[in-house]
């Protein structure tokens, strides 16, 4: 009888990376979801789900099972994952909680096995496998030189283990005893055969059989992309699954049943006692497959499953070239096929349909083929539309992948997504850009030839404006918010009449963008400060602050995600990817942000909480500099929309420090800047900006103090133009708070000397200039309101600035703010 669906588990989140079947009533399967699920067969031929096994922090890649033992009847469950722990279950484990650890491994585990007689082998990104018993380590293999994806323990002293390094190696007991090459790349499974020795699979797309002496029997070809996972029958029938979503059953060296599963990938087979087949996959679904009638689904869910089949897309790459009005009509599939497995495409209208041959059930459709056709007609490919379905071959030898892409998307985007689905280094990301861009004939992605775009968000990239010549004013760029200084017209020449009057009283315009400040200016109220021209009128003091809210959200959270992608698939660096709980804590971050950028004066009623702030702190203290620019940025929003969830004083306090430290501030200073420690400097002073604003609590000021601190430690002349407009920025929001209450006497007194160092100091950005001058307006009116006046020392360097600077900057705004402090002086 042919195999048939028997039934399907759903449980798991994402996809399922590996099963065991130790009973024909007990299936084990482990998820990226960071679970680890037992089911059990109820007394017909379904399973319930037991008990949910807390496995780990991050994914969970491999699960075995330990015979029954002393304290667990049942058994046990081995589960090892991205956080390189090796837990270990009593079934049935009720609590979900682990009753041994098992600690060692400095990687990833991806492979786990035991013997009979209780001892475990466990493979690692770490290079090696290592052997326990009674939960004790007890020796390491070491040997392999990359990965170890895959171990066997054919009994308690001698084990197999397989590698990324394409080689099967012999274990007695820690001694490596033969070696096995032949696969062209990693060997990904491993299955004992009774009597002859074992078998392999690669993610060359064979799979080999071997006795234990070195000898490979014969090869079984078929599979069309990775072999992933391969396991032995009952009755000696050899089992494989991979990448071209199939599951093929194999007798005598010929493919003797083909399963093809509505997902990308079939991650993991496993086979039970009673001949039925385990099977998980990309999807998150755990079934199994039967080839005894009583075991099979009801006929209802059969024709849904082989529906859903159907329905999937092929790529003609996969089937091969297609010349749709070459085919034959539906009457071909009266024919029988020639061996199972074997596809036939008919044309059924305009549509070519696959149709795979299967000895026991006939044709059986298994997807609507679709052909890269370019731009102009769409294709179907995994259930969505594009504009085109590349074959990109990554490595000679290999199957070609599969490459989708629209001509309106970002190639970087496109590439990216396509080396993450495939588990390809993003060493490769360059390469794919390039094909892609050859391959669409210089589609425009928009904007102007001579627009710079942003390869990882899409944005316009700041370019510097060519030097002024003499006299003509510097514009000022934001580089980050693309957001630019508007200059007034230049004042009228002696020949031209004016007609200006002073405004009313009542009417305050605002210094920064020349408008009424209280005129209801339709300036969105996300957008960074506009400064211009101070107009006619007295402008101290300022008592609003600036600060930097606007941001590009979803580019900012694909950057993100690039990053932790990028850290996940390197060896050495996927321990620092983010946990499942972080990262669901980083997700409902950018929500929020989403809404509350886009819609400020409506922000979503859930709140952020301590948690979030706390999930950003660890990234920030763990990620690597070259890749936090990304978390530097999110924190800048979040302490701008979010006040309440970072109010707590210590949290507060961790949470400057953790900006501070990723801004690598304890390092040696240098000029130029490192452009990545450049980026992340300007992200904490615009963090900084957002904390002093209205509302701010100084509670003893010692935080504030202890920033200031630091700022000033600062060697200004180091500083690029932005850095300095921020730096000045976070000064002058200071002032604004010292206009509401008195600051305490330390923070009063370092605010003024930062203030005056820095405008001593300023001779190339008069915006910095500016922003520190209003600065110190907001300190003499302070000063004389709260009577507090200035030392004498301070007023002295204060008149001194105050004479020099106007020729420095000889800008209207300068010179009317100059003169209101020297009044105020």
């Amino acid at each position: 009888m042919p195999y048939k669906l028997s039934a399907s588990l759903t449980a798991h989140s994402s996809a399922v990376r590996a099963v065991a079947s130790p009973t024909s009533d007990l299936i084990l399967s482990a998820s990226r979801d960071s679970t680890a699920i037992s089911w059990n067969r109820t007394g017909d031929a379904s399973f319930v789900q037991s008990s949910t096994l807390r496995a780990g922090s991050r994914w969970i890649n491999a699960v075995a099972y330990l015979p029954p033992a002393p304290g667990a009847p049942e058994g046990y469950a081995i589960t090892g994952g991205q956080d390189t722990v090796i837990n270990v279950f009593a079934l049935p484990s009720t609590k979900g909680e682990p009753n041994f650890s098992l600690l060692g491994h400095t990687d990833n585990v991806c492979a786990l096995h035991a013997a009979d007689d209780g001892t475990i082998i466990s493979g690692s990104w770490d290079n090696t496998a290592k052997v326990w018993k009674d939960f004790q380590l007890l020796y390491d293999l070491v040997g392999h030189h990359q990965s170890v994806w895959t171990v066997l323990a054919i009994d308690g002293t001698q084990f197999l283990t397989g590698s990324a390094d394409n080689t099967i190696k012999l274990w007695k007991t820690h001694k490596n005893v033969r070696t096995y090459p032949g696969h062209t790349q990693a060997v990904r499974g491993l299955a004992l055969i009774t009597d002859i020795g074992f078998a392999s699979c690669s993610n060359d797309s064979e799979i080999r059989i071997w006795t234990m002496e070195g000898d490979c029997v014969f090869t079984l070809s078929g599979h069309t992309s990775f072999v992933y996972s391969v396991s032995v029958l009952p009755n000696g029938d050899i089992i494989s699954g991979g990448e071209d979503r199939t599951v093929r059953v194999w007798r005598d060296g010929e493919c003797l049943q083909t399963l093809v599963h509505p997902a990308i990938s079939v991650w993991a087979v496993s086979t039970m006692p009673n001949g039925d087949i385990v099977t998980g996959c990309s999807d998150g679904v755990v079934r199994v497959f039967s080839d005894q009638e009583e075991r099979w689904a009801p006929a209802d869910q059969l024709k849904a499953y082989d529906d859903l089949v159907a329905a999937q897309a092929l790529p003609a790459q996969q089937i091969g070239d297609v010349k749709k009005d070459e085919l034959p009509g539906p009457e071909a599939l009266t024919q029988p096929g020639k061996k199972p497995g074997e596809v036939k495409m008919i044309r059924r209208g305009d549509n070519v349909e696959a149709h795979q041959w299967d000895s026991a059930s006939g044709w059986q459709k298994i997807g609507d083929v679709v052909d890269a056709v370019g731009p102009g007609r769409k294709q179907l490919y995994e259930g969505k539309e594009y504009d085109y379905v590349f074959d990109v071959d990554v490595q000679e030898g290999a199957p070609p992948l599969k490459l989708p892409y629209n001509a309106s998307e970002n190639p970087y985007t496109a590439a990216q997504r396509f080396l993450q689905n495939n588990d390809l280094p993003l060493s490769y990301l360059d390469q794919v850009v390039q094909f892609i861009e050859k391959n669409t004939a210089g589609v425009s992605i928009g904007g102007g030839n001579n627009q710079l775009v942003d390869p990882y968000t899409g944005a316009s990239r700041y370019q510097a404006a060519q030097t002024p010549s003499a006299g003509a004013a510097s514009d000022f760029m934001d580089p980050f918010t693309g957001a630019s200084r508007y200059r007034a017209p230049a004042p009228p020449s002696a020949a031209t009449p004016t007609h200006t009057s002073p405004p009313p009283t009542s009417v305050r315009s605002d210094p920064w963008t020349g408008a009424s400040r209280y005129s209801g200016s339709t300036t969105s109220p996300v957008s960074s400060p506009q400064p211009l021209q101070a107009p006619a009128g007295n402008i101290i003091p300022v008592r609003s602050p600036l600060s930097f809210r606007q941001a590009h959200v979803t580019a900012m959270q694909a950057k993100l995600y690039q990053f932790d992608q990028a850290l996940r698939n390197e060896i050495s660096t996927g321990y620092l990817a983010m946990y499942p709980q972080e990262l669901n804590l980083i997700e409902e971050t950018f929500a929020y942000l989403a809404q509350a950028v886009s819609h400020p004066l409506d922000p979503p009623s859930k709140k952020l909480t301590h948690n979030h702030i706390d999930a950003i702190i660890q990234l920030l203290e763990r990620w690597p500099q070259s890749q936090l620019f990304p978390l530097m940025d999110l924190s800048r929003l979040v302490l701008a929309f979010c006040p309440t969830a970072y109010a707590d004083a210590a949290l507060r306090a961790r949470f400057v420090a953790a900006l501070f430290g990723g801004a690598q501030w304890s390092d040696p200073w240098v000029s130029p800047l490192p452009k990545p420690r450049e980026t992340n400097l300007l992200f904490l002073f615009r963090s900084l900006a957002n904390i002093f604003q209205d509302g701010v609590v100084l509670g003893d000021g010692v935080w504030v103090q202890e920033t200031l601190d630091k700022i000033g430690g600062a060697p200004y002349m180091v500083l690029t133009n932005s850095l300095r407009v921020s730096l000045a920025t976070n000064l002058f929001n200071l002032t604004c708070t010292g206009l509401k209450e008195p600051l305490p006497n330390g923070i009063w007194e370092r605010l003024i000397g930062l203030v005056l160092e820095i405008l001593a100091a300023e001779t190339r950005e008069a915006e910095a200039a500016y922003r520190a001058l209003v600065a110190l307006g907001n300190i003499a009116f302070a000063a004389k309101e709260q009577s507090r006046p200035l030392s004498a020392e301070q007023t002295a360097v204060a008149r001194k600035v105050l004479s020099s600077l106007p020729s420095t900057f000889p800008e209207p705004r300068i010179q009317g703010v100059s003169k209101e402090i020297s009044a105020l002086l």
